[in-house]
């Protein structure tokens, strides 16, 4: 097979919404850090919400980017948390796919402590083909070849077969 064809793992985006600012938000960022040893972001509130008490320009949760070797160790780890199944219906057409996994504590190592509590996280990853550069780049941009687009069953195949992972029907 043709070592430019095959998918691979462009970025995995962690993200844990607090909704508030504060200790429970330093708590969140202790975890993302702990878990992914990398220095999360503050994501900041667009607008102001009175029914859930959020203001605009208010830090409200914590965002982080692996890439790279680092990427893929994290969403190996992450995959085994989330229950080792993703559903079809988490990928998208362009082969990216997202999951949720619901409390911290189903990474290895980590515990529950009462006075941090329990967060959950979002994972999003983007996949890309060797070559995904020439239709970003400013100079010579050219369009991407149909046969270097990455789709859905290429990233699902992808995924099962490097971190061993089941791909259920949607339900």
């Amino acid at each position: 097979m043709n070592a430019n064809l095959v998918p691979r793992v462009d970025k995995v985006v962690v993200h844990i919404g607090v909704g508030e600012s504060g200790q429970r938000l330093v708590n969140a960022e202790t975890i993302m850090k702990t878990i992914t040893k990398q220095q999360p972001v503050r994501s900041i509130a667009k607008k102001t919400l009175p029914t859930f008490g959020i203001k605009k320009n208010e830090p409200i949760g914590a965002k982080l980017t692996l890439r790279g070797k680092a990427a893929e160790e994290f969403l190996g780890i992450a995959l085994k948390a989330a229950g080792s199944s993703l559903k079809k219906s988490q990928f998208d057409q362009q082969g990216n796919f997202s999951f949720g996994i619901e409390e911290h504590t189903d990474f290895p190592g980590m515990r529950y402590d009462p006075e941090i509590g329990i967060f959950g996280m979002d994972v999003s990853v983007a996949m890309k083909r060797a070559g995904y550069r020439i239709a970003q780049r400013r100079i010579c941009q050219k369009k991407l070849p149909v046969r270097q687009r990455l789709k859905m069953d290429d990233t699902m195949d992808f995924v099962a077969k490097k971190f061993g992972i089941e791909i259920l029907e949607a339900a």
